[in-house]
């Protein structure tokens, strides 16, 4: 393939290439774009020139990048953030800010982050948006792509080009409906695990981490229903016999609709904010992620 000059590159042919190794898709490169998928397949021809490689290679249906494309997706990465970093505004001024700022989140984070946040917001800066998108186990490549700002929940990133705080810490409990004969009564860990029991499964893949030391305890929970959200589990305990165990801040939240109990699985875990390089050095996102470290602050004085 004839080689072009590589100062004809310009960020948008990189940013076009970050995508499609972030998606490994022509197709979903161009849906997250904006564009048709010829354009996408120009930029990618003009740079195959440029680097004398490949880039990409077909695998199956689909595309893996190749050794070179991934040494040139970290470097171009970097400099597509820096670039970035050098256009962002030195001063932010809340009150008169108009933006939309992408937060990926789960259920918990909505319950107890997000409503002090929307508040703080609505006061400071109400030209703000936040648009909340679910992370379910997707957050990491959410963010990777560029699909949301932040990503905040129960996961661990430890690969370089993200960068990390941790905001809270919780464990979980039990909640059971007033009228349940068991409440007010500490369970043993055997005692507990019969008790009829709503597992909530989140809707996917990722598993509730007191099931995990249930299972290290050789154990079995006399799982009766499932359900992919702890929404409306006041509604399902009414007047039964079950229990279910979800984190004390979700149970706070349900106020007195139920009784908490403690959970012989407490598996302590933290709720963790990622954000990437290409927002680290902004002025708006710097203040907003102070911002919800004072939220998180905050909640920590109502304890763990």
């Amino acid at each position: 393939m004839p080689a072009l000059d590589p100062m004809t590159v310009d960020f948008a042919a990189l940013k076009v290439l970050r995508l499609v190794h972030a998606h490994g898709s022509f197709t979903r490169a161009a849906e997250a774009l904006g564009v048709n998928q010829s354009t996408v397949s120009y930029a990618i021809d003009r740079l195959r020139k440029v680097f004398k490689d490949p880039l990409f290679v077909r695998q199956g249906a689909g595309i893996v990048a190749t050794d070179r494309c991934e040494e040139i997706v970290a470097a171009a990465g970097r400099m597509v953030d820096e670039f970035a970093a050098l256009t962002e505004p030195r001063d932010f001024d809340p009150a008169n800010a108009r933006a939309t700022i992408t937060v990926s989140c789960n259920f918990y984070e909505r319950v107890t982050l997000v409503p002090p946040l929307v508040r703080r917001l609505r006061e400071l800066a109400p030209g703000l948006k936040l648009d909340i998108i679910s992370s379910t186990v997707q957050g990491k490549e959410q963010l990777a792509r560029g699909e949301s700002d932040l990503l905040i929940g129960p996961v661990q990133i430890t690969e370089g080009g993200f960068y990390g705080r941790r905001l809270i810490s919780d464990h979980y409990v039990c909640v059971m409906a007033p009228d349940n004969m068991l409440a007010g009564q500490i369970l043993n860990a055997r005692e507990f695990v019969a008790v009829p029991q709503v597992v909530v499964t989140y809707g996917g893949n990722w598993r509730s981490s007191y099931l995990t030391e249930i299972d290290a305890a050789g154990l079995v929970p006399n799982t009766v229903m499932e359900v992919p959200s702890p929404a409306n589990l006041p509604d399902l305990l009414t007047c039964t016999d079950l229990i279910a165990t979800v984190p004390l801040r979700i149970a706070r939240a349900y106020g007195d609709q139920v009784v908490i109990g403690e959970c012989p699985f407490p598996a302590p875990f933290g709720i963790d904010l990622y954000w990437t390089s290409r927002t680290h050095h902004s002025a708006m996102h710097k203040w907003l992620r102070g911002l919800l470290g004072r939220i998180a602050e905050d909640l920590k004085q109502d304890g763990p």
